[in-house]
């Protein structure tokens, strides 16, 4: 779950720029991100070290092809709670924050409660997965289920200005 920023800090143009290169592959030698942005390589680490302590850098993650592991089946879940009380929010964010089929959930508004993209190797696991963390969980009112055909983009990376 991303977590907002700690202590405020403000982006300049080379800030911006290391950002911009790190999301696209955080394993870009810094001395080659310098190059790019032209500033030392120690100033690059310093400025990347910053941003992490900041948390504008949350994370630093591999994304993982759920082919090449045998995960064929995504979909994307629209939950509705039976209510939007804190308790009830909060103990499906647990669930879902805990379910390591869960590789995203939103908290959303407009008659949905959640949207999750979950990913299963066939679909009778994705049916027991379905039925354990929906049909059986008092909680939830309703869910659909929208199965992916083909993954056209995925990825984290923002637009930096």
């Amino acid at each position: 779950m991303a977590r907002s920023p700690s202590v405020k800090r403000s982006l300049d143009r080379f800030d911006r720029a290391i950002l911009r290169i790190v999301q696209r592959d955080n394993k870009t030698p810094q001395r080659r991100i310098a190059e790019a942005v032209n500033l030392s390589a120690a100033a690059v680490q310093r400025r990347i070290a910053a941003m992490e302590a900041a948390g504008v850098i949350d994370r630093n993650i591999a994304i993982v092809d759920t082919r090449a592991v045998a995960m064929t089946i995504t979909a994307i879940v629209e939950v509705r709670m039976i209510n939007e009380h804190r308790e009830t929010a909060d103990a499906a964010r647990a669930l879902f924050t805990a379910t390591p089929e869960v590789q995203q959930c939103y908290y959303v508004t407009g008659g949905i409660s959640f949207v999750l993209v979950i990913v299963a190797p066939d679909m009778p696991s994705y049916e027991a997965l379905t039925r354990r963390l929906f049909n059986e969980n008092e909680a939830v009112a309703s869910f659909r289920s929208l199965l992916a055909l083909d993954r056209v983009k995925t990825g984290c990376e923002i637009v930096i200005p």
